[in-house]
């Protein structure tokens, strides 16, 4: 399959003739078109409410999408994954992040194991090691209760649970404060620190083959941080855990490999918050509450293997970005979460969209001849108004929104929530209805001003509304709404990668600056520079910038 079909498709040619079709229709006219537009485009799962009524579609529009997404085969793909084929085909694994919440007894067969098994088995000592710490029964060196947990990872061992952690806030024990370092950059670590004890800290390495470069350096420095604040070598097994599978490494660190939580190779990074890399927002809020978590996502796994596909979430949502992105020519996305305690999602997507579906060639390696993944971007409301929201109404970008909110607090603080609503709606309706040049005129002549002082500011007051967004509610932020959030992201990347062919599984744009890296770094600490014409060989602004570093620190 390659992109030359995709464009190819008879949904395809059929969807461009649509477009082509509806471009000049207003959302307001296909809002006054139909009365119950909102019942015909919103649905339930899991837990989560979608209104996809504020898009450019209308039904047809939506019965073309899922043709397209029938003859691309998605069911088939998805049923692939769950089942546990090597859908990864670039580095040949599985991809079952799936399998890391569901039931116990689920079965799956993964090269003559039984993962479910393995899974659970994980889970359980994961559940034992919680009680522990959570209980007291754990110490540290002196005999005392932990008081912090600090994280250290980088980016899915760190994006995922620092998400999870503060999206649980109002969940979690007052006693235990979790704390996440991933930056490599020494700031990121001695904040951190500064404010700890090493008699009450637990420290968890999270790095798959603890030799990440930035997690083992930061972990080197915690290490030698405990060392120095009056640790010592013996203590270092009741501080220090790893989430890693690369046992010899962690017990040369001086971590006892029983507290070693295993993963493996088919949990890629920026899905496996599910898995022990998870073991943070478990501490945090308890096993029960994780488990919880866990349920949340299977009960959005469930709806997105059983409904069809005119009536699944994930499907809905891939379909709509899709037309966004590759018909209405939109570059980017917002997310906006009308909760302060989701102010890391934007963040967590960035990772989980721009990595699985930023990519230029098919799965069979062909150069791609329609746009793929949009950038992620946004902040909480009512935070963003105040800040970029004025570009989304009037700027030159089509950007679409995608509004987040829970429709009952978990705080206690009158009057709050009405007004967080009222602009998460407000906002969605806005952009979708806009504001004419009629409708400021009349405005402004109610207000009495001259003709002249009318015609001067008219065009500056017309919003041209027709901006596309989605609002996804809940009832409350609980650990089971967050995992059907997270799980519902999950599978629109999924199903997006299908449509457009390319591997989600996979990040080798990561790897060309962490190779670079290594070369730049030995220059850095003094090494010999790169012979002109060899593979190291340096640019004149690379060079120039390393002379500058190295002179400033002599």
């Amino acid at each position: 399959m390659n992109t030359s079909s995709l464009v190819k498709t008879p949904a395809w040619q059929q969807l461009e003739s649509h477009n082509d079709a509806l471009k000049g229709t207003h959302l307001r006219a296909l809002f006054d078109g139909d009365a119950n537009r909102f019942q015909h485009f919103s649905l339930e799962a899991a837990g989560l409410f979608l209104d996809y009524s504020k898009n450019r579609i209308d039904r047809n529009s939506l019965r073309l999408l899922c043709e397209l997404a029938r003859e691309r085969g998605v069911e088939m793909r998805r049923d692939a994954m769950f089942a546990g084929e090597k859908i990864n085909s670039t580095e040949q694994r599985a991809v079952l992040h799936t399998a890391l919440r569901a039931p116990r007894g689920a079965r799956l067969i993964l090269d003559a194991e039984e993962v479910g098994a393995q899974v659970h088995a994980v889970l359980d000592r994961i559940g034992q090691f919680v009680e522990r710490v959570r209980s007291g029964e754990w110490q540290g060196y002196s005999g005392k209760t932990v008081t912090d947990v600090v994280n250290i990872g980088i980016g899915g061992s760190d994006l995922g649970p620092n998400m999870a952690c503060q999206a649980l806030r109002t969940f979690a024990d007052p006693r235990m404060s979790v704390h996440f370092v991933s930056n490599v950059d020494g700031h990121d670590l001695d904040a951190v620190l500064s404010r700890l004890r090493p008699e009450t800290t637990l420290f968890i390495i999270a790095s798959k083959t603890f030799t990440t470069q930035e997690t083992m350096m930061n972990a080197q420095s915690a290490r030698a941080w405990f060392l120095a604040q009056g640790g010592n070598e013996a203590g270092l097994a009741k501080h220090f855990v790893a989430v890693s599978t690369n046992a010899s490494a962690v017990s040369a660190f001086g971590i006892d490999t029983a507290n070693m939580f295993p993963f493996w190779d088919w949990v890629g990074g920026r899905y496996s918050v599910w898995s022990a890399i998870g073991l943070p927002v478990a501490l945090a809020v308890g096993f029960d509450a994780f488990q919880q978590f866990l349920a949340g996502a299977h009960a959005m796994d469930a709806h997105f293997l059983g409904a069809p596909l005119e009536r699944n979430m994930p499907v809905i949502l891939a379909l709509i970005g899709l037309w966004n992105r590759d018909f209405l020519g939109c570059s980017s996305v917002s997310i906006a979460p009308y909760h302060q305690d989701l102010k890391h999602f934007p963040a967590y997507l960035q990772q989980l969209e721009m990595e699985s579906n930023g990519k230029r060639v098919t799965r069979d390696g062909a150069p791609l001849g329609v746009a793929t993944c949009p950038v992620i971007w946004g902040d909480v409301g009512t935070n963003g108004q105040h800040a970029y929201f004025q570009l989304l109404h009037q700027g030159t970008d089509l950007i679409p929104v995608d509004f987040i909110a829970a429709l009952q607090p978990r705080h206690g603080l009158e009057g709050h929530h009405k007004a967080l609503l009222a602009n998460c709606f407000a906002q969605s309706q806005a952009f979708m209805r806009g504001k004419t040049e009629a409708e400021v005129r009349s405005e402004l002549q109610a207000q009495g001003l001259s003709t002249e002082r009318i015609d001067a500011l008219v065009p500056h007051r017309v919003f041209p509304g027709n901006r596309p967004g989605n609002t996804i509610l809940m009832q409350t932020l609980t650990p089971a709404t967050l995992g059907a959030l997270i799980a519902l992201y999950e599978h629109k990347v999924f199903v997006q990668g299908v449509i457009w062919d390319v591997n989600s599984f996979d990040q080798w744009g990561v790897e060309l600056g962490k190779v670079l890296a290594k070369n730049i770094h030995a220059l850095l600490d003094g090494g010999a520079d790169a012979a002109a014409g060899s593979s190291n060989a340096l640019d004149s602004s690379t060079a120039g910038l390393i002379a500058r570093a190295r002179s400033a620190a002599t």
